[in-house]
């Protein structure tokens, strides 16, 4: 019996994979790709495989091969639905895996954002959370109109301005968050009486205006969305440094990180707690999730040669923000209970080739961990906050009893 408690398992869903030549693969289904039944058919096998959640990518501009700008490129994946969208579009397909969009908070108001979450928490019965992504790319901007940006190079982003802009956009982030957090507790759980007898629907002295008035943001609310199912939905970052850290230790319930080996991921878990330490929020459970890319197959040299050639047929090496495994389900079984060992509770897995990958966590990579008692034999919670053993919390507004 292991001494930990069992491990946390994600999936990130991007397209037919993360390898840009995934969707050229025979099981890629490039046809489907902006039809509801595959992204439904997508999530279902994740949910077979008892995963907490899933991730919806997303973004506010065409995907590129560049860090910072459009690559032109048209023999790779371009174009996305709308990950809220799809996500509200699978939650009465689903029972138990939590649905994560991801969402800009650069260009989004965060008014939109709290509703639509709010939305989704409702009609998932309390599986929804959010991802929230900060852009300085100039072509996004540009689709709104509200600000410029300079391109964030690497030569530029190491600057004092770079540097500072990098620094702003985290903030109005972490403001996002709050406006959007204290939208969801603007209406109290029984603001709603709902009685034809009387003809009483809400009781107006349960809804609150939240006056949050910040560098970035104004907002007065209330929310025209009730509170959700679980009260605050589940949100999420991904964090690769400094600034990103103080977001996660900040504003999140869960954060993506990095590492690349144990020794990075314990200096990373140990400097988010601090950064959770200082933010006030010791006392409150905030998981780590490792992101690796996987290449997997029953035979080591499979998965190698299975990347190999979509890195031909791509015309260049693939590598990752991410460590990149290629190995079999047993072999990276192997891996995250290492990474365990530094303070990571779970893992958000990016499929190299979802129509291949997927199944080989599902069917392979589940199965191992179950025999090695580090992961659940059956969902044991109907909620997201609930899979993750976290509590349901007060609404900040309603007064004490």
């Amino acid at each position: 019996m292991s001494a930990h408690p069992p491990l946390h398992l994600a999936v990130a869903l991007d397209g037919t994979g993360w390898h840009p030549a995934a969707w050229r693969e025979p099981d890629a289904r490039p046809h489907d790709l902006f039809t509801a039944r595959y992204w439904a058919d997508l999530v279902a096998e994740a949910e077979r495989g008892l995963l907490d959640f899933v991730t919806f990518e997303d973004g506010l501009g065409l995907q590129s091969s560049h860090p910072t700008e459009p690559d032109g490129r048209t023999d790779q994946v371009r174009g996305r639905l709308d990950a809220v969208l799809v996500a509200a579009r699978i939650a009465p397909l689903t029972r138990h895996i939590g649905l994560v969009p991801t969402v800009v908070a650069t260009h989004t108001e965060p008014f939109h954002i709290s509703k639509a979450i709010a939305t989704l928490d409702h009609v998932s019965a309390g599986r929804a959370g959010l991802r929230v992504q900060v852009s300085a790319r100039r072509n996004e901007a540009a689709h709104f109109g509200r600000r410029t940006f300079l391109s964030l190079s690497a030569g530029y982003r190491d600057t004092p301005a770079g540097r500072d802009l990098v620094a702003d956009l985290f903030e109005e982030a972490a403001d996002h968050v709050e406006v959007v957090r204290r939208l969801w507790d603007s209406w109290e759980d029984d603001a709603e009486i709902r009685d034809a007898a009387t003809g009483r629907f809400i009781d107006r002295d349960k809804l609150h205006y939240i006056d949050f008035e910040g560098p970035h943001f104004r907002v007065r609310g209330p929310s025209i969305t009730p509170r959700p199912p679980q009260g605050q939905p589940l949100v999420s970052a991904l964090a690769h440094g400094g600034v990103a850290y103080r977001l996660v230790g900040r504003s999140a319930d869960i954060g993506y990180v990095t590492p690349h080996d144990t020794d990075q991921a314990r200096a990373v878990v140990a400097e988010i707690r601090a950064a959770q330490a200082a933010a006030g929020r010791a006392g409150e459970r905030l998981h780590l999730f490792g992101d690796l890319v996987v290449f997997l197959d029953d035979d080591p040299a499979a998965a190698k040669y299975h990347k190999a050639r979509l890195d031909d047929l791509a015309g260049y090496a693939y590598t990752s923000d991410a460590k990149v495994f290629t190995g079999t389900p047993g072999q990276l079984a192997d891996l995250l209970l290492e990474f365990r060992e530094a303070g990571l509770s779970g893992f958000r897995l990016r499929p190299g080739v979802i129509g291949h990958d997927l199944e080989q966590i599902t069917r392979g990579l589940v199965p191992e961990l179950q025999r090695r008692g580090a992961f659940r034999q059956a969902y044991e919670a109907d909620t997201l906050r609930g899979l993750l053993g976290l509590s349901r919390p007060a609404n900040r507004y309603a007064a004490a009893v």
